[in-house]
């Protein structure tokens, strides 16, 4: 699951990664059916169908956490959002990187301000951001 630390990324790219989470994702909606999902969160029901049928929606932190949320076991979305963020924070400091290095590593155009105000949660920060951050962090490790 996403909100999980991940230390290592297996030679995955950040295409491969968010594969991997919206696989999840999907799973947590195929077991509550799409009708449950769309009254337990705040995605319609296009978006929801395409997670499950493998496609590749627009999801922002927040709305992927609600997804997540629906699997058993999971936190609550805020709790989730949290715990992803948190993460982040855990594992920069675990692979000695600062957000200077977080944002050379990226795959797509944040700068180290950006990425500090996101993983900070005091700026939104879409699905897709969330995995190529996780992405880079992942893959500096020692």
């Amino acid at each position: 699951m996403f909100h999980e630390q991940r230390m290592d990324v297996d030679g995955l790219t950040p295409a491969d990664l968010r594969a991997e989470y919206e696989a999840d994702l999907a799973d947590a909606v195929e077991a509550v059916g799409i009708d449950a999902a769309v009254e337990e969160t705040t995605l319609d029901r296009d978006a929801l169908t395409a997670l499950v049928e493998d496609e590749s929606p627009s999801l922002s932190l927040e709305e992927a956490a609600q997804v997540q949320s629906l699997a058993d076991g999971v936190a609550d979305a805020e709790t989730v959002v949290e715990m992803a963020c948190e993460h982040l924070l855990l594992g920069m400091t675990t692979g000695v990187m600062d957000v200077d290095a977080v944002s050379r590593d990226l795959a797509i155009d944040l700068d180290p301000k950006e990425v500090q105000q996101k993983i900070e949660r005091r700026a939104p920060m879409s699905f897709d951001e969330f995995v190529h951050v996780q992405h880079a962090i992942a893959n500096g490790q020692p």
